[in-house]
């Protein structure tokens, strides 16, 4: 079943160096459930491309037990980037057709 985690940042001014310190560990991680991951990426506030406030991520996981264990080992979550985590089960129900890189 998808899981989406909507996470949003604590909004210190240390939380912006920490995520980009462990953005390098953090996409190692997502790449382990690479093959289950149906989108992934950074929220964005109004700052511009660079202007992190988050992460929305929709993954494939048998069950939301797996899901919030997953998101425990997560390095963002470990060291305390996320002040928010909602994690809610998904249904996909429209063919998608933008935001997806052709491939």
């Amino acid at each position: 079943m998808l899981f989406v985690f909507h996470l949003l940042d604590k909004k210190t001014p240390d939380t912006p160096a920490l995520r980009a310190r462990l953005r390098p560990e953090h996409k190692q991680y997502l790449a382990g459930v690479g093959d289950r991951i149906a989108f992934a990426g950074p929220l964005l506030g109004g700052g511009g491309p660079e202007d992190f406030v988050g992460s929305l991520l929709v993954i494939d996981f048998d069950s939301e037990a797996d899901a919030l264990a997953w998101l425990e080992n997560e390095p963002f979550t470990r060291a305390g980037v996320y002040g928010e985590r909602s994690i809610h089960a998904f249904v996909n129900t429209w063919p998608q057709r933008a935001g997806f890189v052709a491939g």
